[in-house]
């Protein structure tokens, strides 16, 4: 099982019929946002396709503030903990 978590709804492809396609993902460890680019180096895109992208990058970006500001909690008590405060 893959600790990415793929944007279901991203459906984009390159424009000239290469087939490459963007794909955006959340790392559930981590929260670290990875942006891929498949089958090839470079993808070409439509106005559309790369709003759905930058949308996509938004909520995994949103989604990663709200898991980091829903750990803090627990590792701020873990260090308390550790340090005797």
């Amino acid at each position: 099982m893959s600790v990415y978590r793929s944007e279901r709804d991203l459906d984009v492809q390159d424009v000239t019929g290469t087939g490459a396609e963007a794909d955006v993902a959340l790392n559930l460890m981590t929260g670290s946002i990875r942006l891929s680019i498949l089958w090839t180096q470079e993808i070409q895109l439509s106005p559309e396709d790369a709003e759905q992208v930058a949308q996509a990058l938004q909520r995994a970006a949103a989604e990663s503030r709200s898991m980091a500001a829903a750990s803090k909690p627990e590792s701020a008590l873990a260090s308390e903990r550790a340090t005797g405060s």
